[in-house]
Formats: structure tokens, C-alpha cells, sequence
């Protein structure tokens, strides 16, 4: 295998003196990747801040991009224009050297739709669906969309506490616009396609940032503090609500009120599993899955299965921060951050194995970055979930 060395020039540095990760052509984000663009631009700042690293052919050390990459710790790189056009596939960053290391023979192996399983495809909004839905034949394959309540709410300029806290008449205008959100939602679906509706999880510091009425508690660390399961299981207004939504939904769509299905976040175990889904009075034929995104449910799992749980979803992302104690967000302790570290794969081969043997259907998260050995190094889940770009890449990939 023969390697190029294209030498650059270091605009901004980073935590991580050595990175390798896929090259990103586009002006989408990909998160983990490595953005390649001839300049940074505004419009491109979702792109920029979900890289790992960039690499431009213009710009200096002052620019506006660079300085938010800066402040986030992402390394930018400038090379020779002529040099971008051999940035494809993997690549790996030396910024001791400021140079980029580009092999060449012999192909990675490139996921294809086939080894997803039954893909789930992780949303912000309406636009998703459609994004995923036009990508070809093989979004079939994509049976299922995973949104987060409360983005749902914003989206809506709905204040969730606010609304909760504020009365029934408030609880009954939050439940009808939710569930008008969650039925165009429906509306955009494929056949056999369904919507998984991450229950309301708002973190304190978050929910701060939206509230004007209702009083939020102020928590040193809200990251690990009162949301996810905690928090609904104490709250009576928002069990209501939920009682409303699926109501409207019933009312609206009738037996394709089905195709949304309920998740329950941020859970550390099944006792606190089963309170949850008492709490709700959730009737017994409406299914409620769960997120393992803790140390503490990851070894609870084959009790959360038997609990009940209708399927399980795989929160890599949260799970990855609370194993090695690295702030995802923190750039500071980014080279800590490691979705590969032998601790983070036992928790999930251990998630996956006690899933199977529960006969539960399990979905486990992957960045784009990481795909590939997750297929190669995990018992194989009945399906992955992506953010979308990422997996809208993989679904056009295998276009003719």
C-alpha cells in the first residue's frame, strides 16, 4: 500500500495531536468526520462544528470560521488547492507535522445498506423524513424514525414546562400540538415506516434556556441530574398530556395511530422502568421501549427486557461520555472521548447479546466513523441507528 504526504499548514490546533477519520466533501454534517471545502463559510457552520477536523485551501489565522473552530478545539488544516482533490475516503491528520497521510491500494470497505439491518434514522425534523425518503430504493430499509420530544416542541415554539405547569386547558394545547406535529410526521412515512417518539427529556440547563413561567431547578451538574425517566415519572401534567396526544393521534389516524411508538429516556434500570410505565397508565397494548444510555441500564438490560420493554435503542453517544468520564462537548478532554475504548464495546456486545437472548428487537447507534468496525467487532443488532446525513450518504452510495 503506498501513502502521499500532503503537507500543510496549521491555522488552528486541537487536544489530539494524531486524527484519522472520513473525508467530507459535502457541506452537510457528519458528524466525526473530516470536512475538506476550498474556504469556510457561514453557511457551512453545522458542517464545521460536526467535523473532527477541517481542511480548507484559503483563509488565515483570524477568519471568522476559524475562530469558532478554535474555540471549539477543532484543528484546521490549509493545504495547496490542487492538493483537495486527493482527500477522499480515510485519511489521517498529523498536526505535529501539519501534514495529511493519504493511502492508496487497497479500498476500505464501505458499509452498505444491506448491513444495516433494519435502519433507524435519527430526526430533527419534518425535512428528515423527506430527505431519507428520497434517497433511492433502498429507504426502504429504513424502517423507522427516531425524534426527541422536545424538539418537536421547539420546532413548535411550545415552552414545555411552561405548558405543563400552567393548567388543564395548557396541558390539552400542548397535547393537540404535538400530536399535529407527530401526524404530518406520520403522513410522511413509507409503507411498513414508523416514528418513535423519544419521551420529553429536558434537561435543567436546557429547559432554563426555554422557560419563562415555570420554575426550574438549578443543578451543578444537569447532565446527571432530575430529567429522562426522573423526571416523568413524577410529573402528573405530562402524563396527561401524553394520555391527550395519543388520543388526538387515535382520532386522527386510526389504526395508523400505531405506527407511533413511545421510548423511554435516560433510564438506569427496571424497577425505574416499570414505575415509568405505571406512572403513564400506559394500557397494555401500547408498546414502550427503552434508551440505554447508562452504565447502570446497560447491565440491567436483560431486566429491562424482561420488564417488558418492546424493543431497545442503543444511546452510544451518552453512553460513551458517562463510561470515560468525558464530557462529549468538552474539547479539553476530547482525545478521553473514545466511542471504541474496550470499555464502551463490552457494554455494547453486552447490550446486544442479553437483547437477543431476550428475543428484543435492539438498535445500536453508530457515527458514520465508526460503522464500519462496529460491523466488524459488535454481534450483529437487528438494525443501527444514524443521524441523517450520515446515513442518507450510505443509502445513495448504493444508487447504480
Amino acid at each position: 500500500m503506498n501513502r502521499t504526504r500532503i503537507q500543510g499548514s496549521l491555522l488552528t490546533s486541537g487536544t489530539q495531536r494524531v486524527l484519522r477519520g472520513v473525508c467530507n466533501r459535502t457541506r452537510s454534517p457528519l458528524e466525526g468526520s473530516i470536512l475538506v471545502a476550498p474556504s469556510l463559510e457561514a453557511g457551512m457552520y453545522d458542517a464545521i462544528v460536526a467535523a473532527r477536523a477541517v481542511v480548507c485551501s484559503s483563509g488565515g489565522l483570524t477568519g471568522h470560521m476559524q475562530s469558532i473552530c478554535r474555540g471549539r478545539g477543532i484543528p484546521v488544516l490549509r493545504v495547496d488547492k490542487s492538493d483537495l482533490a486527493e482527500l477522499v475516503g480515510e485519511v489521517t491528520l498529523d498536526l505535529d507535522t501539519q501534514s495529511i497521510i493519504v493511502e492508496h491500494g487497497a479500498k476500505a470497505w464501505r458499509p452498505s445498506p444491506e448491513d444495516l439491518g433494519s435502519a433507524c434514522a435519527v430526526i430533527a425534523d419534518l425535512q428528515d423524513i423527506r430527505t431519507i425518503n428520497s434517497s433511492g430504493p433502498d429507504a426502504k430499509r429504513v424502517d423507522s424514525f427516531f425524534i426527541r420530544e422536545e424538539f418537536l416542541c421547539l420546532a413548535a415554539r411550545l415552552r414545555p414546562l411552561d405548558a405543563l405547569a400552567s393548567g388543564p386547558a395548557a396541558v390539552t394545547v400542548y397535547a393537540r400540538t404535538v400530536a399535529d406535529r407527530l401526524c404530518t410526521f406520520v403522513e410522511a412515512l413509507l409503507p411498513g415506516q414508523r416514528l418513535i417518539l423519544r419521551l420529553l427529556d429536558l434537561r435543567s440547563d436546557h429547559a432554563a434556556e426555554v422557560t419563562e413561567l415555570a420554575t426550574v431547578a438549578v443543578e451543578a451538574n444537569p447532565e446527571l441530574g432530575l430529567h429522562g425517566a426522573r423526571w416523568l415519572r413524577g410529573s402528573a401534567p405530562y402524563r396527561d398530556a401524553l394520555h391527550a396526544v395519543l388520543g388526538c393521534l387515535s382520532e386522527r389516524l386510526g389504526d395508523d395511530a400505531d405506527r407511533v411508538r413511545l421510548s423511554a429516556p435516560f433510564l438506569t434500570d427496571d424497577e425505574e422502568y416499570v414505575q415509568l410505565r405505571e406512572h403513564l397508565e400506559l394500557p397494555d397494548g401500547v408498546p414502550l421501549s427503552a434508551f440505554i444510555e447508562t452504565p447502570a441500564a446497560v447491565h440491567a438490560t436483560s431486566a429491562i427486557c424482561a420488564a417488558g420493554a418492546s424493543e431497545l435503542f442503543l444511546g452510544v453517544k451518552d453512553l460513551v461520555q458517562f463510561y470515560l468520564a468525558a464530557d462529549r462537548s468538552n474539547h479539553l478532554v476530547a482525545d478521553t472521548y473514545r466511542t471504541r475504548h474496550p470499555a464502551v464495546m463490552d457494554a455494547l456486545r453486552q447490550v446486544v447479546e442479553s437483547a437477543r437472548i431476550a428475543g428484543t428487537p435492539v438498535r445500536v447507534f453508530s457515527l458514520g466513523l465508526d460503522l464500519s468496525y462496529y460491523l466488524e467487532h459488535l454481534p450483529t443488532p437487528d438494525g443501527y441507528m444514524m443521524c441523517t446525513a450520515e446515513l442518507q450518504q450510505i443509502l445513495l452510495r448504493a444508487r447504480p
